[in-house]
């Protein structure tokens, strides 16, 4: 049995916490909120999914009870709250401590990953990333889910993978940490795009259209960080943007629809009353192509739709007529 904390009562934390309960740990859920928590001990439901909190499941509003002693540390919150939490728990973190992100995004400031961020801010811990295609709505009800643990250190990883295996949750290991985490990042802007698309009314076509090409713009810009492409033709890159594009559980491509239906971006985020990872990461994922000198056509027009007043029909039209070329050049 491991100590575990998992910093983040949304969602997909919850979801974590409850399945590494099932497997056998002892686990405790942070959230910043003391509404939230002490509503969650008192009805013993999560008010972001449709779940009972098993009774074991410790909960807690106070950073100290939550991080200091654990084997391993599992950070849940919004990844533009990574860095801010992180700061909080550092003075509790001891030489070696093992911590992985399940946060997907790019800090647009400074251009770093989530685990990037971790590492800056805790010099001696042990880093690694969980990352797949994995709707919490899902893997709370035990539906199959496969997913990857990253890290630089194989052991860290090989610890991931057997903490959360069960028979309904399977976890690959890879050392691409790059790939991994450029895959999770653009793959919410992408989904903002599909979003669009569904909202206009466009069909199939051009939703297996923007998934194909997003998938270049997303290899090409892992490529350039020293991702490898096989990463990227894995679970957490065409399998994360496929789900993410194509299920209704997604708040990404939700957004993307309210916008793609006429609604200006701040009031479809408003009203999918969730975190819109894809509308930070669009800024960051812009930058990143502008510094390796790169076209990432999908972004630029996503930037432009959620930052610049663009109409999202001239968007479309926009990348229908960019000047005619080879598939793959």
């Amino acid at each position: 049995m491991e100590r575990i904390a998992v910093l983040g009562a949304g969602s997909w934390g919850t979801a974590l916490a409850i399945l590494l309960l099932h497997n056998g740990h002892d686990v405790t859920l942070w959230s910043h909120r003391r509404s939230q928590i002490e509503e969650m001990r008192a009805t013993k439901k999560s008010d972001k999914l449709s779940a009972e909190l098993p009774e074991e499941l410790k909960l807690t509003c106070e950073m100290e009870d939550a991080a200091r002693g654990k084997d391993l540390l599992v950070m849940a919150v919004p990844s533009v709250a990574e860095r801010e939490t992180a700061e909080k728990i550092r003075q509790y973190i001891t030489n070696g401590q093992k911590i992985i992100t399940v946060s997907k995004g790019i800090e647009e400031k400074t251009l770093l990953s989530q685990t990037d961020i971790l590492k800056e801010v805790f010099k001696e811990a042990n880093i690694g990333v969980l990352s797949g295609p994995s709707h919490a709505e899902e893997v709370v009800i035990g539906q199959p889910t496969l997913v990857v643990a990253g890290a630089e250190d194989k052991n860290l990883a090989n610890y991931v993978q057997i903490l959360f295996s069960n028979e309904n949750f399977r976890v690959y290991t890879s050392d691409d940490v790059v790939g991994i985490e450029i895959g999770a990042a653009l793959k919410n802007v992408l989904a903002l795009a599909a979003g669009m698309s569904d909202g206009l009314g466009f069909g199939d076509n051009a939703k297996a259209a923007l998934i194909t090409r997003g998938i270049k713009e997303m290899r090409s810009l892992s490529a350039a960080m020293g991702g490898r492409e096989e990463t990227l033709n894995g679970l957490t890159g065409i399998g994360d943007l496929i789900v993410t594009c194509q299920s209704t559980h997604s708040r990404n491509r939700r957004a993307g629809v309210y916008i793609g239906q006429g609604m200006a971006p701040k009031e479809a985020f408003e009203k999918v009353q969730m975190v819109v990872e894809g509308a930070y990461s669009a800024k960051a994922a812009r930058k990143l192509g502008e510094k390796f000198g790169m076209e990432l056509p999908i972004v630029e027009k996503v930037n432009q739709v959620l930052f610049e007043g663009k109409d999202v029909k001239e968007a479309v039209l926009e990348l229908m007529t960019r000047d005619l070329k080879a598939e793959f050049v």
